[in-house]
């Protein structure tokens, strides 16, 4: 009897990660990739880290990767925007150990600001990317992703999406994974890794050579491959939804691609060929149909599927319930059911240490700059205390902004801070990429307030550690960043930084308006421990006794 293990896709990619021997693994936090690298966490030999934002983990990883060491790193769609830079670079510098970056894109929005299709990064970055449809391919397409890497020296892509990272499937894991992979050392290529203009225009050409050579053999990769049915109709399909394409169209041919940049262009030609009326199903954009029409071939697909939200097995079969001559498999029945579900938006908890904050903003009056995290959630009744919210760091630039521009209105040139508007930032976002804000406020003689609301973790992906709670992803203690030497360092006067306790409101209340009044740039903590993460300590704690 083979081994088999449930798992989800996010431990599915931790385990091929750790079948491919893989040494080193970072990321970010950022729902729905969180659970990688808090699973990769769990078997030995591995060395993993929640690092202060992308950009860093992706550098952390590359370096590794420069020295020979399979490496992998996490992040979900947006991660990628703030980690584009050295991405795009890396396709220049190319490898030494397999580096795998995993992409979580949230079709959707479950969790997210946008829904972004990061199928263009790929294509932009001139790098393979690769997309597994169940659990286990989400295991066999990271162990392929490192042999891809090595053998074109290149960085990879591993596409997932929320249905498949939380979604549970059957793997089966390899009896005896080669984890005895010589890391050899960083080894001196000044004109491979140091990319200055003359260096780079070299390296842009090994490039092209590159995904010229890709295009041909990705025709010849198993994770292509066609299945050809009913040649009536034909379908185009990736990831989750060939799952979709295969419930509800079983007689139909398919043609699956697990490549997703460079695409197989000669099995697709096969494929149009082959078929006698093809259609590309696809979240998102029409990354598949704009490129299969510019080879030529007739196909539909967004006419029928939107371009916003996810798909589904009815959303893949309604266009074509009317259409004769399409064998489409029936409904279930006991799946449906047309009674109503109400709503249940989400909320800050009871006995959260960002409600006083919130309670306190809104009896002022007061216009909010807002940021990624549990706070973002004080927009909603009965607070309605946030008045922008766009990325991870950008309320601290964003009050800037407000106050440069009111100044304008009122003449004052600059040299008066906002009487009415803060910006309000959760402890990991702040060091995700607040701090850079900070110091521009100091660097540039701002006069804003800037509110960290301080809950000792980052409560909104799972209560994972960060550079303000003191500990590391394995529980391990660590320094603690001081707040008021930050600050100093930043340009503030002590009396300008106040750290006050979530769940003393008239402390709070003193702090805002005292700092707000002083028509200088000042820096409010406001420190309570997550609820949640209070009680967890508390059950821990009981549960050792």
């Amino acid at each position: 009897m083979e081994n088999r293990k449930l798992l989800s896709g996010n431990q599915a990619i931790a385990l091929g990660a750790y079948e491919a021997g893989v040494t080193v693994g970072t990321g970010y936090p950022g729902t729905p990739s969180t659970e990688i690298l808090e699973s990769l966490t769990s078997y030995p030999g591995v060395y993993t880290e929640w690092s202060v934002n992308e950009k860093v983990a992706f550098e952390v990883a590359m370096g590794a990767a420069l020295s020979g060491a399979r490496t992998l790193v996490t992040m979900k769609h947006v991660g990628l925007n703030v980690a584009a830079d050295p991405l795009f670079t890396a396709s220049y510098t190319g490898i030494k150990g397999g580096l795998v970056i995993v992409n979580a894109d949230d079709p959707d929005m479950h969790s997210s600001q946008n829904e972004q299709d990061n199928r263009h990064y790929a294509y932009a970055a001139k790098v393979p990317m690769l997309e597994p449809s169940d659990c286990q391919e989400a295991k066999d397409f990271t162990l392929f992703a490192y042999h891809l890497s090595e053998t074109y020296d290149t960085p990879v892509i591993l596409r997932t999406v929320t249905r498949l990272s939380h979604s549970l499937g059957v793997v089966i894991p390899l009896d005896n994974p080669a984890r005895d992979k010589k890391i050899e050392g960083f080894k001196r290529d000044i004109r491979k890794y140091v990319m200055i203009p003359g260096h780079a225009r070299k390296r842009h050409i090994v490039v092209e050579e590159r995904m010229r050579k890709l295009k041909d053999e990705v025709n010849t990769f198993p994770l292509n491959r066609i299945e050809l049915n009913d040649t009536s109709i034909g379908f185009i399909t990736s990831g989750i939804p060939y799952t979709y394409v295969k419930e509800v169209f079983p007689e139909a041919s398919v043609l699956k691609i697990g490549v997703v940049n460079p695409l197989p262009e000669k099995l697709i030609a096969d494929f149009c060929r082959a078929v006698k009326k093809v259609y590309i199903v696809e979240e998102l954009d029409p990354f598949f149909e704009l490129r299969i029409k510019a080879l030529g071939f007739d196909v539909e697909g967004k006419k029928y599927y939107p371009v916003t939200g996810e798909l589904s097995p009815d959303s893949v079969r309604k266009p074509f319930e009317e259409k004769p001559g399409f064998s489409i498999k029936p409904r279930e029945k006991g799946l449906h059911t047309e009674i109503p579900l109400p709503p249940r938006p989400p909320s800050l908890c009871p006995g959260c240490p960002h409600r006083e904050v919130f309670k306190i903003l809104k009896k002022h009056d007061l216009f909010v700059t807002g940021d990624i995290g549990c706070y973002t959630l004080g927009v909603l009744p009965p607070f309605t205390s946030i008045d922008t919210c766009v990325e991870m760091g950008g309320s601290i630039g964003h009050v800037q902004g407000i106050e440069i521009a009111t100044s304008f209105k009122t003449g004052t040139g600059g040299k008066e801070g906002n009487s009415n508007t803060v910006a309000v930032i959760g402890d990991s976002t702040f060091a995700h990429s607040g701090i850079t804000g900070l110091l521009n406020a100091g660097y540039n003689k701002r006069h804003s307030l800037i509110i960290v609301l301080d809950n000792s973790t980052t409560a909104m992906t799972g209560m994972q550690p960060n550079p303000l709670s003191g500990e590391r992803i394995n529980g391990e203690k660590t320094s603690r960043l001081d707040y008021r030497k930050l600050g100093q360092a930043c340009g503030l006067d002590d009396n300008q930084i106040r750290i006050v306790n979530a769940y003393k409101p008239a402390e709070i209340e003193d702090a805002v308006l005292t700092l707000l009044g002083s028509g200088k740039l000042s820096l409010l903590v406001v420190q309570g421990l997550c609820i949640i993460l209070k009680m967890r300590r508390k059950k821990t704690e009981k549960n050792d006794g």
